[in-house]
């Protein structure tokens, strides 16, 4: 499969990035601190670093490829010079460790043919104190109307993708593999979301 329809969903999804930036804002609390954002589906860091959250900024991409792709959006949000963009893949080997505040990861449980979400790997990059957002939806503040507005072709371009259904319990079993449930909540409001507080 091409980019080119990762790089669509990216791109048709940036109205809701700055209200699921407020939904992740409300959990992390905080104005500082490193932010990573994991995998093909970024965006959301760019309204963070709009609305001054954050003190440093990484994309951590993946596939082979995304990274092109992210600098392009950063140039054109007009952050470029603010952020880093690494390529990797889910278990964030070129990610040291206790290196990041807050990770945000969107998509992660459901494109198995892709990748396979590392919850140990997100758990292992966080530093103490620090919060990881992990899952798929649109956030609990995206209004109707912007869902409304992108919800048929992202349905059609999800699809294609290799977009899987995946239940809450189904997650909540990812969790207790992982061996973080002490430290992870699953929360199903806007979306189905891991959060992890290390």
């Amino acid at each position: 499969m091409g980019l080119e329809l990762i790089e669509e969903i990216d791109q048709l999804w940036e109205p809701v990035y700055p209200y699921l930036a407020r939904h992740i804002m409300e959990l992390y609390g905080r104005r500082e601190g490193v932010v990573l954002e994991i995998g093909p589906f970024c965006g959301v860091i760019f309204s963070l670093i709009k609305e001054g959250v954050g003190s440093r900024f990484v994309i951590a991409s993946f596939p082979s490829g995304m990274g092109t792709f992210f600098l392009e959006q950063a140039k054109k949000s007009g952050v470029k010079d603010k952020i880093e963009v690494i390529e990797t893949d889910a278990c964030l080997g070129n990610v040291g460790d206790e290196r990041v505040d807050l990770a945000i990861f969107r998509g992660a449980f459901f494109f198995p043919e892709l990748f396979d979400a590392d919850l140990g790997a997100i758990s292992r990059v966080l530093k103490p104190a620090g919060l990881a957002f992990v899952g798929g939806g649109f956030g609990k503040y995206t209004p109707n109307s912007v869902i409304l507005s992108l919800g048929r072709r992202s349905r059609e371009l999800n699809l294609e993708i290799g977009k899987k259904e995946i239940s809450e319990q189904a997650i909540r079993q990812h969790v207790v593999g992982s061996r973080l449930a002490a430290h992870a909540e699953v929360m199903d409001e806007g979306g189905l979301w891991v959060v992890i507080r290390k």
